[in-house]
């Protein structure tokens, strides 16, 4: 009998992983694949750093690139604006990671296990049952391994299997709805020398949708498309890179690796706790990576989910159907921010009004710099107030043969 089952070592999962097992809790972490393994999600946030330090990770030491803010461009038009994250309100941290998502979710799971969790990587779980006392999962080890547990976790990411299971995941609508990416090495010493330094990431503005442009420790580029509407492919990338005279610029001479995509973005999950189990991260929700909020908010919602589950287990009350529910309070705060801003990134002026404006309002620029660090939780920003109010008159931007509504 474990103390907390959880199902899946992504960054979710080994964040939970690590807090439990600190706590002197007995956790069992089951993982189907193994690592290191590929994964897209490579820039992170300033609001992860006082976590990251809890956790007891060690960012610096040259194995993950420096990111000091964030670069928009619309090629079609000439506009750029840059947004260092030292330019936010007054105590969001002043800085973020790039990273390759193999080896920061190796490290992730490493430190989880030094703390004293336990992971099994390599196995798939097949049914879930549960009782009074307790919830058991069954996986495809030795032809049909029982673990037991007090509580679960499902923090199977995009895999979402509980929501699957239960069939309670439910589209947002007109928001990125999937991606085609690939990476690029050998980037020329020019090029490195002036896209390294700062470690930004790129955003470009497209035909609806966006490329993002991740510069990655060893002279790499992580080279994305995405779209919430139209046909996205492979051709679709390669069409959009053609079209880019940055992208061409950055990349000429650099070696391309395999083109790669996901599919089913941009949903969240209408049961996402129940008695003696919960679903973090991407299995509660998944929003457009616009502005890279997948990772944080993750880890943040498992921080959020152990901070509530530590005093039940101690009091004997975590079969409470009830207890996620101030975890759910909190969380919808920050999906709703970035659910905002990302409609409006999409499907109105907003970009142009405020990320390329010539004079932007200075406490709306701060304000806004301090979301895009992931700093939603306050209640002084007047930008995430403006979003707040102003949520039900978003008004859609017509594609080509539309008319405005």
């Amino acid at each position: 009998m474990y103390d907390v089952v959880i199902v899946g070592c992504g960054p979710a999962g080994s964040t939970a992983a690590n807090l439990l097992a600190q706590a002197g809790k007995d956790v069992l972490v089951l993982e189907r694949e193994h690592f290191p393994r590929f994964h897209i999600g490579e820039s992170l946030l300033p609001i992860d750093l006082p976590l990251f330090a809890r956790l007891g990770l060690e960012m610096g030491a040259g194995a993950y690139h420096f990111k000091q803010g964030a670069e928009f461009w619309d090629e079609r038009t000439g506009d750029f604006a840059f947004f260092s994250f030292a330019d936010a309100m007054s105590g969001t941290p002043p800085n973020a990671w790039q990273v390759d998502r193999a080896a920061f979710d190796h490290m992730l799971a490493s430190q989880a296990q030094a703390r004293g969790a336990q992971l099994r990587f390599g196995v798939t779980v097949r049914e879930l049952r549960s009782d009074a006392e307790a919830v058991t999962v069954i996986t495809d080890e030795g032809g049909g391994a029982e673990h037991r547990g007090r509580y679960l976790l499902d923090a199977t990411g995009q895999d979402a299997w509980l929501a699957r299971r239960a069939r309670s995941v439910s589209p947002i609508r007109e928001l990125g709805r999937a991606a085609v990416f690939t990476h690029f090495e050998g980037l020329s010493a020019e090029v490195r020398a002036e896209i390294e330094p700062q470690g930004n990431i790129k955003v470009l503005l497209v035909e609806d949708g966006w490329h993002w442009l991740i510069p990655l420790i060893g002279g790499r580029l992580s080279v994305g498309l995405v779209k919430w509407r139209g046909k996205l492919d492979d051709a679709a990338l390669d069409a959009a890179i053609a079209a880019s005279p940055l992208i061409q610029r950055l990349t000429v001479g650099a070696r391309r690796g395999p083109t790669r995509s996901i599919a089913n973005w941009s949903y969240k999950n209408t049961q996402q706790a129940g008695p003696r189990w919960a679903c973090v991260g991407d299995s509660a929700a998944f929003l457009d990576p616009v502005f890279s909020s997948g990772v944080s908010l993750a880890m943040l919602g498992a921080e959020k989910a152990v901070e509530l589950l530590l005093p039940a287990l101690t009091a004997g009350q975590e079969a409470d159907p009830r207890l996620m529910a101030p975890w759910a309070a909190h969380m919808q705060p920050a999906y709703d921010t970035f659910e905002q801003l990302i409609r409006r990134f999409y499907h109105t002026r907003l970009v142009h009004h405020l990320f390329f404006a010539a004079e932007p309002d200075p406490a709306l620029r701060r304000g806004l710099i301090s979301v895009l660090a992931g700093d939603v939780w306050r209640r002084d920003n007047p930008f995430q107030t403006m979003l707040e109010s102003s949520r039900l008159q978003a008004k859609r931007v017509a594609g080509p043969g539309e008319s405005e509504a």
